[in-house]
């Protein structure tokens, strides 16, 4: 019989945004367990560790070098009956760490009913039929764009930032201006559907600009950045955000020269994630990375809708068409971690203020456990649960048990465990954090939101 603990050998991508050699977290955690003639190179970016059953970059029981896909098919005990069978016997999450050198693509993550049409059409760019709503942690200071920004902030753009404004048309911006004058904040749904359609309208609008009037625009850009950078404050934002945003627009530029995704930041939040920090993003939510290393779960899937920062495929029409509209503090869509409940803390674990911390989206594949054990000696016992789970080590070292098996475990260790197990981690440093992904859809199916 399969022992439910098997530690895993993870690849790493390495895409032209991610961090090069050993400054990239992803490349030192995949050299922590290496696949055959893997070393970190000093020059080469690493940008993202795949933990999970993904063909494109599956996991492999580090004693066996068989695929944890082909274990969990083989062994339904290890899914669970139920959560096997719901998800077509592959584990619902994908775990990563990325590591993010310079921006990636403005995108969006298409929902279940769009992802299998454009897979059925192009299985090329879209190698998945499922959706891909996912959930990013910070393990070191991140910055990113994320979900359109409250439409009064939008509305200030168009009148302080002139390029902005020419780019989009004046006739288009005062439509706009028009169309949510004094009900920008309203929660009338009727309200709320005039809105989002005047947003469509006006982001297409900058999202279907010639090739050449953004290369021109953008010039002109960089010179207000330069000069006023002031006067890029978003209405009612904090009074530096001004100065910040013109400061990202300088950078962004130093990485994709004259590209569209210096003019869409303007449509969207600019957040910040201090260390344990997270947000979440629906299926259809737009946003871009742009530096830091985090954690991220994700359902099972590869499907992106890129529209500016990359040389890769851009699907501009399908992100237009796809987008929800939504528009929001950044506040709303970062997520209030709470204490997680089924876990025991022992005597040394308590006193010198360890924790288990459950992040928990909207959705059922997933959700999120950081632990940090901050003494030697301190221990946390997780209750069985009715799913499988993947751990990651961030940082420190300890020992990962389940039943009479226990190993090692150091920055960078992977462990997979089976549905049904309990599991112990135990802290042999002062600072040992981990991460755990999990499903278990005993609580989730009434109370989720379906994507």
């Amino acid at each position: 019989m399969q022992v439910p603990l098997i530690r895993l050998q993870c690849g790493a991508n390495s895409y032209d945004w991610g961090k090069k050699g050993q400054s990239s977290a992803a490349a030192k955690f995949a050299a922590a367990t290496p696949a055959d003639g893997f070393t970190v190179q000093d020059e080469k970016p690493y940008a993202e560790l795949w933990m999970g059953t993904h063909p494109s970059n599956p996991s492999k029981d580090v004693r066996t070098q068989r695929t944890l896909l082909d274990l969990v098919q083989d062994n339904q005990a290890l899914m669970g009956t139920e959560i096997s069978e719901k998800f077509g016997h592959k584990l619902p999450f994908l775990f990563k760490v990325l590591s993010i050198g310079k921006a990636l693509s403005i995108q969006a993550h298409p929902n279940k009913k769009l992802a299998e049409q454009l897979h059925a059409k192009d299985s090329k760019n879209y190698p998945d039929d499922n959706h891909k709503p996912e959930m990013t942690i910070a393990i070191t200071p991140f910055d990113g764009l994320c979900g359109f920004r409250p439409l009064a902030e939008i509305s200030h753009f168009f009148s302080s930032v002139q390029a902005l404004k020419k780019l989009v048309g004046e006739k288009e911006v005062e439509e706009f201006q028009a169309a949510i004058k004094g009900k920008e904040t309203s929660e009338k749904t009727e309200d709320e559907e005039t809105n989002k359609k005047a947003l469509q309208k006006v982001f297409g609008a900058l999202m279907n600009s010639k090739k050449e009037d953004v290369e021109k625009a953008s010039k002109e850009l960089i010179v207000e950045a330069e000069k006023e950078g002031q006067d890029f404050a978003g209405g009612g934002g904090p009074s530096n955000e001004g100065q910040e945003l013109a400061d990202l627009v300088v950078r962004l530029d130093k990485q994709f020269p004259g590209d569209i995704g210096l003019f869409v930041l303007f449509f969207l939040n600019y957040v910040k994630l201090e260390v344990g920090e997270a947000m979440f993003l629906k299926a259809d939510d737009i946003h871009a990375y742009l530096s830091g290393d985090i954690i991220e779960c994700m359902a099972a899937s590869d499907n992106v809708v890129r529209a500016g920062f990359t040389p890769k495929f851009k699907d501009v029409d399908t992100l237009i068409s796809m987008l929800t509209y939504s528009y929001a503090p950044i506040s709303e869509q970062k997520m209030d971690p709470v204490d997680y409940p089924y876990v025991t803390l022992n005597a040394t674990a308590y006193s010198s203020g360890s924790a288990a911390t459950l992040y928990d989206p909207p959705i059922e594949e997933f959700s999120v456990v950081k632990t940090d054990l901050k003494k030697k000696g301190a221990k946390a016992t997780f209750e069985q649960i009715a799913g499988p789970s993947i751990f990651i080590c961030t940082s420190g070292n300890g020992k990962i048990s389940v039943g009479p098996t226990s190993e090692e475990v150091k920055p960078g260790y992977v462990y997979f465990v089976g549905a049904t197990a309990e599991v112990v981690l135990e802290s042999e440093d002062t600072d040992f954090t981990t991460f755990k992904a999990f499903c278990e859809l005993q609580g989730k199916e009434d109370g989720k939101e379906k994507l």
